[in-house]
């Protein structure tokens, strides 16, 4: 062994999410119900860590919205859990946003079998991080987020240290203090939740904390783009009956229309749950409704002239 290969494996060794958690030593010897009060005890770790970091979040937030309403793009990348989680939240945007594959989109290290299947060893390559953000021209309007529970993926460092050089926004999205991705990013975001259950095991509070800020990350940030009314999901794509249900109820709840009105009026708005919102509250034809919408950002709020 090298001494770098030592060096390397040693910093690997200190950090906080590669710790062994005494209280948990006796693990294999716990019941089923031992178990299960364990993890839920480790799990509520999580969003106590996570509120200490809310003003981070928060910065990286605006700086997220600010790029998004200029014409760019969101864009995860992370390896293994992370580029899963990362995945997860970029693929769910657009039934629940209706956004472009084009505006949140996410890359794993190793593409998309890795998804399936284990491609740990891709994560070692910065060039590959690099070369999937050059293939969708990132530039100074995306912002990037880089995912990793360790802190020091090279896949992710690669990614991010291209993104800083085009001028793009960057976030780091880390389980463990003063990393190296920290280090390099506009905003970083360093999850605390201490050592795992299962010693090592960052699928575990280090991917339950990434999916919990990623939730924040996309969700709030489609709230300040207009994306709700009140906590209504008004700009959802109805493409299957049981999401045709949720609209015609959305519909009702923001204007107290009864069935027959706001499944007509979701017809003839060709299924925009915003333009039939506004359609049955000022009485306008679909036409009508969706110029108004269009004059006012598509936000149903300014439309109404109720900010």
């Amino acid at each position: 062994m090298t001494s770098e290969n030592s060096n390397s494996e040693s910093k690997i060794g200190s950090l906080r999410t590669e710790q062994v958690d005494a209280k948990y030593h006796l693990l294999d010897a716990m019941s089923v119900t031992e178990l299960l009060q364990a993890m839920n005890e480790s799990d509520a770790e999580v969003p106590r860590a996570i509120a200490l970091k809310l003003p981070e979040i928060e910065k990286a937030i605006d700086g997220i919205v600010d790029r998004l309403l200029q014409g760019g793009r969101l864009i995860y990348l992370g390896a293994g859990t992370s580029g899963r989680l990362g995945v997860l939240d970029a693929a769910e945007c657009g039934p629940t946003f209706s956004v472009s594959e084009d505006q949140v989109l996410a890359f794993i290290a190793g593409g998309d079998q890795a998804l399936r299947f284990p491609a740990e060893g891709v994560e070692d390559d910065p060039t590959a991080g690099a070369t999937d953000l050059k293939l969708k021209n990132v530039s100074q309007l995306d912002a990037v987020v880089g995912i990793a529970a360790s802190g020091r993926t090279p896949y992710v460092i690669g990614a991010l240290q291209l993104a800083k050089e085009v001028g793009a926004l960057t976030i780091g999205l880390t389980g463990n203090p003063n990393s190296e991705i920290s280090k390099i990013v506009d905003h970083p975001i360093e999850i605390d939740s201490g050592p795992e259950l299962l010693a090592g095991s960052t699928r575990l509070k280090s991917g339950t904390a990434q999916k919990l800020v990623l939730n924040m990350i996309s969700t709030i940030a489609m709230v300040r783009l207009g994306k709700t009314y009140g906590n209504l999901m008004v700009d959802l794509q109805v493409t299957n009956e049981k999401l045709q249900d949720r609209a015609l109820r959305i519909i009702e709840k923001a204007t107290g229309a009864v069935r027959a009105e706001s499944t007509r009026a979701l017809k003839e708005a060709n299924h925009e749950v915003k333009v039939a919102i506004l359609m049955l509250l000022l009485n306008l034809d679909a036409k009508a409704a969706r110029e108004r919408l269009l004059a006012s950002s598509n936000r149903i709020r300014e439309a109404l002239g109720t900010e």
